[in-house]
Parts: C-alpha cells; structure tokens; sequence
C-alpha cells in the first residue's frame, strides 16, 4: 500500500510539473482500441515511456480500469487494478520489447506496444 501511495504521489508531481511548463519530454505510446471496441475511448489513455519509466494517465474518468504489461515472449510482468482518472507509474526492470494492455469494467481493451532500452 506504501508503493502504492508513494508511486502515487511521485507521479502527481511528476505530471504537475510537467504541466505547469509545458513540455513533454517522454515518448508517447500509441494506445489504439483493440478487435469489437465500439465507443473507443483511446483518447481518454494517454502513455508514455522514459527510460525504464512507463507512465500512464487517463484524461477523464473512465472506471476502475486493469493494465497489464506483456514482454515478446507472452509472460506478464505486472497486473494492476486502479481507478481512473489517477495515472499509473511502473518501472521497466529490463530492456525489450512489452505490450501494455487496458481493460475497462466494461470489457474493451486498449493496448500500445513499446521499446525499453538501455
């Protein structure tokens, strides 16, 4: 619950700051609707990695939402259930290449794919 709390924190300042001088220093993640998404809501996902540093924020609330992290191979790294429109912090342990997937409460799922490197 501290991990939570702290990531939390770190990323409300992380965005605030961001914010306040406008500039967007990380590279932004794709998120596109996957198969039978009827209202796509992928403008809602905004995401990006920095580094090892993957950053996701909603822009409106859309639900409690799962986001899962996938490597090449198909083994998932992390699951995490959260509440919109709160943002999500996660730190990539290792260079490759990973898919984040959304699911909404409603079933449609949203994914980007991106690169770690060192």
């Amino acid at each position: 619950m501290k991990k939570k709390l702290c990531l939390t924190l770190c990323l409300l300042g992380v965005l605030s700051m961001g914010t306040a001088n406008k500039i967007i220093s990380n590279d932004g993640i794709t998120i596109r609707a996957a198969h039978g998404v009827e209202n796509d809501r992928s403008s809602s996902i905004s995401a990006s990695i920095d580094g090892h540093n993957l950053t996701v924020n909603f822009l409106s609330d859309i639900g409690h939402v799962w986001i899962k992290i996938t490597d090449e191979a198909g083994v998932t790294l992390e699951i995490e259930y959260i509440e919109t429109p709160t943002g999500y912090l996660y730190y990539m342990p290792s260079a490759g290449h990973y898919v984040l997937v959304i699911t909404l409460s409603d079933g449609d799922e949203y994914e980007g794919e991106f690169d770690v490197t060192e």
